[in-house]
């Protein structure tokens, strides 16, 4: 099943009288089947946020938004919790080669220094000799 398969399928389960648009109403009991409270006028209000065409239901297409937008934060999380790993110190916002050398020996990768400078240098952007986040997530996306 491809990901729009996986959007149709979840969102005929959220909508539930089948007319296409997830209301409020059908939002809460959704929230609550997986155990969370939400209240009507909490919904209305998600509804309203979510909402595209300012109708105040959820179109297929909202829904994908959302969920895509979700994913897209995760993401960003993720990437921001790898670069702190590897940060000469935490907060210093840069990857040294020493530090670099550091966490791929403890993830069992044996690099020399010159090594990891040949590898930051490939994204170095400005040419200083460390990666700063923004280069970072260059690199993890190459």
């Amino acid at each position: 099943m491809d990901k729009l398969q996986q959007y149709k399928h979840v969102f005929g389960h959220l909508d539930k009288n089948g007319d296409g648009k997830i209301s409020p109403p059908e939002l809460q009991i959704c929230i609550g089947k997986i155990g969370g409270e939400l209240s009507l006028e909490d919904a209305e209000m998600a509804a309203s946020m979510m909402d595209s065409d300012g109708d105040g239901l959820l179109s297929m297409e909202d829904l994908i938004k959302v969920v895509e937008d979700a994913n897209e934060d995760e993401k960003a999380n993720d990437l921001k919790m790898a670069f702190k790993m590897y940060e000469e110190m935490e907060g210093s916002g840069c990857i040294t080669p020493k530090s670099l050398k550091r966490m791929l020996s403890k993830l069992g990768e044996s690099r020399t220094v010159d090594d990891c400078k040949v590898m930051i240098a490939k994204f170095d952007v400005n040419g200083d000799g460390v990666l700063t986040f923004d280069e970072f997530r260059i690199m993890m996306s190459a």
